[in-house]
């Protein structure tokens, strides 16, 4: 029998849901799971578990390992369950040991916590962990982490590694790397994701150098829009690209940045405000101030309304 990699089965929205909590502050299973359904039954081509979206930082292992399992129940083999993992090369195993546990497809390695390291280190940080698990890693490269050409062959070259997400935004040196691992990795099943923050905006120019996989914060509250959009890339209707763009995500994203965290708590209200109760953001995340939830709201209605819902 075959197994189909994760690189050949992702494709599609990439869904990242939030974590939910109650008033009190812990865990909220059950609405976490009506939250992965929903954006499974709306057409996510996959469910990113716990990883930034989803509060990552602020999870216990035990909390983390439950939503995890509770993403693989929802998929139940539908869209493969990718889980986040980080911090330090430890704690990054005991996450990666604890996603596969729990029926995970694969990891998303986020950076090392707080160290900025040289490429031999991080390379040395992820054939680590690539080779501690069965589960195929896909690295976030943001932050702390830059990855070079050079390194990006490595990777490339790594058993278990099976591509980059990309949060730098740096096309140059992307088209770079992308270069250089078809040079001296041909035949390498590796794939690059824009993991840019409302990647949407920036997408078009991420698919002129062949990237056509991106990770959607709007997906999580706006699955209608979300589809719309990548609908819109994937059969060259630019003018439905451009009209959401210019309509909703441009707008969006000037609200997003300003507020610090609101990549996260702005996404986790906008769930709220399509009538599932997910929570508040944990410490040290902070909610968006009540006009920017107005704003927010009449966003959400603006960019319906251009999907026509």
């Amino acid at each position: 029998m075959t197994t189909v990699s994760l690189a050949a089965r992702l494709a599609g929205p990439l869904f990242f849901p939030v974590t939910a909590f109650h008033p009190d502050g812990s865990l909220h299973p059950d609405a976490y799971r009506a939250h992965v359904r929903a954006g499974i039954e709306a057409g996510a081509g996959a469910v990113f578990a716990c990883c930034g979206t989803g509060e990552f930082h602020a999870l216990t292992p035990q909390e983390f390992q439950t939503c995890v399992a509770l993403a693989v129940e929802e998929a139940a083999g539908r869209v493969p369950v990718v889980a986040g993992t980080g911090y330090g090369i430890a704690l990054a195993l005991d996450f990666a040991r604890s996603a596969e546990a729990a029926g995970a497809d694969g990891l998303l390695a986020l950076p090392p916590y707080l160290v900025r390291a040289e490429q031999h280190g991080l390379l040395a940080h992820y054939t680590r962990l690539a080779a501690a698990t069965s589960l195929d890693l896909i690295v976030y490269q943001r932050d702390n982490v830059t990855l070079t050409p050079d390194t990006a062959v490595a990777l490339a070259r790594t058993p278990g590694i099976t591509g980059i997400k990309d949060g730098v935004g740096d096309l140059g040196l992307l088209q770079r790397v992308i270069s250089a691992v078809r040079t001296e990795a041909p035949g390498e099943e590796f794939r690059y994701f824009n993991g840019l923050p409302t990647a949407e905006l920036t997408q078009p120019a991420y698919r002129a150098l062949g990237v056509d996989l991106y990770s959607s914060a709007v997906f999580c509250f706006a699955p209608e829009i979300a589809g719309a959009f990548h609908t819109a890339l994937a059969t060259g209707d630019h003018a439905t690209a451009d009209r959401l763009l210019d309509g909703f995500y441009r707008p969006l994203v000037e609200l997003r940045d300003r507020g610090k965290g609101y990549a996260v708590s702005l996404v986790k209200a906008g769930v709220r405000l399509r009538g599932l109760d997910v929570g508040e953001v944990r410490a040290p995340l902070t909610e968006p101030a009540p006009a920017h939830l107005t704003e927010l709201a009449a966003l959400i209605e603006r960019g319906l309304i251009l999907v026509g819902h």
